[in-house]
């Protein structure tokens, strides 16, 4: 079977769209940048050297220095499939990123995204 296309997508192709549906709400790039390096363990420098890479979503995130491992507790919905339901795990990482990037711009206090107590 194929892989899916976003595996292959360019990840800087797609970070200005978080930043921007991010900024369209009154958040900021740092509060994105901070929600992937919470997720995949990229300091800044080595996000910048991922999105200067070009480097592609399947790349960017077999290569993530540290995956939360409370990642697990994302729940919900997006593009209305259940993320803790979704088997193949590059695409489950994917889609724990666009969902703590829904919850952003939906104006949840940063420490509920990161699943701070």
């Amino acid at each position: 079977m194929a892989k899916h296309r976003i595996y292959t997508m360019s990840f800087a192709s797609v970070y200005p769209l978080y930043v921007a549906k991010s900024e369209k709400k009154g958040r900021t790039k740092a509060e994105v940048d901070q929600i992937i390096g919470w997720l995949t363990g990229y300091d800044q420098k080595a996000l910048e050297a991922q999105l200067h890479r070009q480097t592609d979503f399947e790349t960017f995130f077999a290569q993530a220095p540290a995956m939360n491992p409370a990642r697990s507790l994302i729940k919900g919905t997006v593009c209305g499939v259940r993320v803790e339901e979704i088997e193949e795990p590059t695409m489950r990482e994917i889609r724990y990123l666009d969902k703590l990037i829904d919850e952003l711009a939906r104006g949840k206090a940063i420490d509920k995204i990161l699943r701070k107590p």
